[in-house]
């Protein structure tokens, strides 16, 4: 299956914060649901549609993603052509801090050097499991300049967020951010298709007036002067936009439902492989309504919780409403409820964190408590 169109992903968010959690990584980079990145959905989105050829534009803190993604082998694009692309600041000789063009002169490169006809265009704060196809066709038989994607959040998607209000055909007549009221609930979920010349000649017009950084909505916000029509998304939809949407999205994966509609409704979704033995269950340990990923050693309590890859939980210890990641050792007689404690963590014995479902406790990686 071939797709007319190259895909573009921003691996951060200049206005979204995860605290400590968002401190040693990119937002794209951001552990979830066990054994991936939140990255690996958006690009496993355009893989299953049949684009070939996908750059990641990076601002900073990109390392941890250059390690996941490597060549982009788990998602079958280490090509000869086209292929995965990461774009860091700096890429092309001619950009400079002192022109304060470096994210976009590599950019525009990279787009001038593809064939395709469209760009789809995506934030990487965005956890969903669909195919580009509908919105690349909803977008040749409007005739619309750029076409949009959304769902009825409303206000409830947590800031920041976008809220467009639409004509009876579906053309975005207004965008409100952060707006504290709004007769509308199609909320953006910051995914955009266009022309690839158009989105050139946008960047080029951009840099010839001074302005250096590129944005999804910058563009969706010239419906004044071109057609910018609206596709909604009927599909489960998990935004991550601050430390509490993070811990409750990924909570929700515990519902069937929506884990479900997220990784079993016929589209895989790819991640970076690691070929770990199974989990060890001692005898004393007791697991309920949990995900739990490989090569982790449990002992003791584990109740609604996401342990991912390499978590050894000791004896008497309960783990509850809690997401632990990656390498982290929780000692004898602990209790931790609504946590999340970042990778390569150890907890000491007999240590007792409770949380609010609202207000998780975080600690950060590497952290010893």
């Amino acid at each position: 299956m071939f797709t007319d169109a190259m895909g573009l992903i921003l691996a951060d968010n200049k206005k979204i914060s995860l605290g400590e959690l968002s401190s040693p990584r990119a937002l794209s980079a951001m552990p979830f649901a066990g054994r991936y990145r939140i990255i690996d959905f958006t690009l496993s989105n355009m893989v299953n549609s049949g684009i070939k050829n996908v750059g990641i534009l990076t601002y900073n803190k990109y390392k941890s993603l250059m390690d996941h993604l490597g060549t982009g082998a788990a998602w079958s694009l280490d090509r000869k052509n086209d292929g995965l692309h990461i774009l860091p600041p700096y890429v092309n000789s001619e950009a400079t801090s002192i022109s304060g063009d470096e994210e976009l002169a590599g950019l525009i490169d990279f787009l001038r050097t593809s064939r395709t006809t469209y760009v789809i265009v995506a934030n990487s704060n965005i956890v969903f499991n669909t195919k580009f196809d509908e919105l690349i066709k909803s977008h040749k038989q409007t005739g619309a300049d750029i076409s949009v994607m959304y769902n009825k959040d409303g206000l409830k998607s947590g800031k920041p967020f976008y809220i467009l209000d639409t004509d009876k055909n579906g053309f975005v007549k207004d965008m409100l951010f952060n707006p504290e009221k709004s007769s509308s609930n199609k909320s953006s979920l910051g995914v955009i298709c266009l022309r690839r010349d158009l989105l050139i000649d946008s960047i080029a017009r951009q840099m010839a007036h001074g302005l250096t950084h590129f944005g999804i909505h910058s563009f969706v916000k010239m419906y004044d002067e071109l057609k910018v029509h609206a596709l909604e998304y009927n599909g489960v939809v998990l935004r991550i936009n601050n430390v509490q949407s993070y811990f409750y999205s990924s909570m929700s994966l515990i519902d069937d439902a929506i884990r479900n509609d997220l990784f079993w409704n016929g589209e895989p979704v790819y991640t970076k492989v690691k070929d770990e033995a199974p989990t060890l269950y001692f005898d004393n340990a007791n697991v309920g309504n949990a995900i739990i990923s490989d090569g982790c050693r449990i002992y003791g309590n584990v109740e609604e919780s996401i342990i991912f890859r390499g978590v050894t939980i000791s004896k008497n210890t309960t783990i509850k409403n809690c997401i632990i990641m990656q390498d982290s050792h929780i000692s004898e007689n602990c209790q931790l409820e609504n946590v999340i404690l970042d990778k390569n963590s150890f907890v000491r014995p007999g240590v007792r964190l409770i949380g609010h479902r609202d207000y998780p406790v975080v600690i950060g990686k590497g952290a010893g408590i």
